[in-house]
């Protein structure tokens, strides 16, 4: 059945660039009016572009606590009170666990853990006194394997989804549902880039499918979660990886 987001409000994180870019256009292809959020300077051009009318960007640091409720007054001034969140900003800063600096360890729970949380509350907020909501956090395969290089972002994801789980269990009553959606490797721009050559041969055969995600596939299922049709669905990691985590 197409999925039908006409009158729905969709708020992304990291709407500029990415799995972010990819899920705002698949969700204005289907009717919705997405309000991007990026630290990019061209996020509000790049929103206008999208299928559809009314779509537009706003610029923001989402690590700045103040920031969250920043964005959702600017929404419920310009049109009306969400209905989806897709926190998709997010940040891979790897290095040996031995090695990692206070600095980058900070960042990325800033980044991956706290703006998300940030964004989830502002925004549940007006979804909880509505009665309606629906939240999709990105977490990743990290969140449930351990990966080499990976220590403080398989913490940060590995926190999404026990957030995730928090959320959708004190808002479910209000017809609020949140889940997780757990990506391999994607090849975006910027992942294509991070796993070529031989260092994404060896990571693809560790993949029962032999490949890695599309975009698409992994906005696909975020709009599934998004939809009505998942209305029984909360409090999930939805693993979107060829298997790769059943090895």
């Amino acid at each position: 059945m197409e999925q039908d987001f006409a009158d729905r409000v969709a708020i992304v994180t990291g709407a500029a660039s990415g799995i972010g870019y990819t899920t705002a256009h698949h969700l204005a292809e289907r009717g919705a009016l997405v309000v991007g959020v990026d630290v990019g300077e061209h996020v509000d051009a790049v929103m206008q572009q999208l299928p559809g009318e009314g779509s537009f960007g706003i610029r923001r640091d989402l690590t700045a606590p103040e920031a969250a409720s920043e964005i959702v007054s600017e929404v419920l001034q310009r049109c009306g009170t969400p209905h989806i969140l897709i926190n998709s900003a997010g940040v891979a800063l790897l290095d040996p666990a031995i090695d990692v600096p206070a600095s980058r360890w900070q960042a990325t729970l800033d980044i991956n853990l706290s703006a998300s949380f940030y964004m989830a509350q502002a925004v549940g907020r007006e979804m909880v006194a509505a009665g309606y909501g629906r939240i999709i956090n990105l977490a990743s395969q990290a969140s449930v394997i351990g990966l080499a290089d990976h220590a403080a972002y398989c913490a940060s994801k590995a926190a999404i989804v026990g957030l995730t789980r928090v959320l959708s269990l004190e808002w479910a009553r209000h017809g609020v549902t949140v889940n997780a959606v757990s990506p391999t490797v994607v090849e975006t721009p910027l992942g294509k880039a991070a796993w070529a050559g031989e260092k994404g041969e060896k990571a693809k055969a560790e993949i029962p499918v032999g490949r890695f995600a599309q975009p698409e596939e992994v906005a696909a299922a975020i709009a599934y979660l998004a939809s009505d049709a998942a209305a029984m669905v909360t409090g999930s990691n939805m693993l979107i990886d060829g298997g790769r985590t059943s090895v």
